[in-house]
């Protein structure tokens, strides 16, 4: 009598659930040629878009937002409509510097349509700033303004103390802009952010 051999488990009697292996086809996840399914990858193109919202609207409330420039008080250096990169996070790092371009909220006795506005800091708390024959000086010494186009004289601009806390705005185009010598020096819980390039038009791209 012949003795059966014992049964050997080679490669072609293993089974997928004698090691553990999970074979999912799910026909909802494959398309008939094997291919992801159209469901899956409009899933996947919205979960992208919808992250993608999300950096987008977290780096305009806490990073970068761009502002567009509503007149042209702030000419030759900005023109109106030229747009601008606003940084929010510049003066969590450091304080306000005389000659920064900001963008801030328009005070309450400002009045106007525009929330917000653009100007130069020209002075900062603890400063005594005042206009000489059309030049302005910052704690008696003269200060170099070289964004001013040729000619252009400062006025009505009488000597006073910046108050700690609040710095003194002026727009470039003194002769158009209506700025702290008409509703004083501006607080610095007021300002939003610092422009530090400006993007439009592309011809124009630089750095302020």
């Amino acid at each position: 009598m012949t003795a059966t051999p014992p049964a050997r488990s080679g490669i072609g009697t293993t089974r997928a659930d004698d090691i553990g292996i999970d074979v999912d086809l799910d026909d909802g996840d494959l398309g008939g040629d094997g291919s992801p399914s159209l469901a899956r990858n409009l899933l996947e193109w919205l979960a992208i878009l919808v992250g993608a919202l999300v950096v987008a609207l977290l780096v305009t409330r806490f990073l970068v937002q761009a502002f567009f420039i509503p007149s042209l008080s702030m000419f030759p250096t900005l023109d109106e409509n030229d747009r601008v990169l606003v940084n929010k996070l510049s003066y969590d790092l450091h304080e306000v510097n005389r000659g920064d371009v900001i963008v801030f909220e328009r005070l309450a006795n400002q009045g106007g349509d525009i929330k917000d506005l653009i100007k130069r800091v020209i002075a900062v708390g603890g400063d005594r700033i005042e206009a000489r024959e059309g030049l302005v000086y910052v704690n008696d010494a003269l200060i170099d303004e070289p964004y001013l186009a040729s000619g252009v004289k400062t006025t009505n601009l009488d000597a006073q103390t910046v108050p700690p806390g609040h710095v003194f705005v002026m727009g470039d185009n003194r002769g158009d802009s209506r700025d702290s010598r008409f509703f004083g020096p501006l607080p610095e819980d007021l300002i939003i952010g610092r422009a530090f390039v400006k993007v439009w038009p592309v011809t124009e791209l630089g750095l302020l």
